[in-house]
């Protein structure tokens, strides 16, 4: 994996906040969940390319637990603006 790939995949909360930034201007949450995470589809066609390249099980298991990552955030973010909006 190349260099600079493998630096953005050291920071999830990059790619979270940018995801957040466009909840804050009216992009559904729901949405920008999907948007995030891995479909099935394409986690099949995944395990299915690893089934024929072993050496890719590592790149993609990483992508995977990465967009995780970002999910995670992103959902700790929005419930931190959900919270907010009650207590003002």
């Amino acid at each position: 994996m190349p260099a600079e790939i493998t630096t953005d995949l050291d920071f999830p909360q990059r790619e979270a906040a940018f995801f957040y930034g466009l909840f804050l201007r009216g992009h559904s949450a729901e949405r920008l969940r999907q948007d995030i995470e891995v479909p099935p589809a394409v986690l099949a066609k995944w395990h299915r390319e690893v089934e024929r390249e072993p050496h890719l099980r590592d790149m993609l298991s990483r992508m995977v637990e990465y967009r995780r990552h970002v999910l995670a955030i992103f959902d700790s973010l929005i419930g931190c603006e959900v919270q907010n909006r009650r207590v003002q």
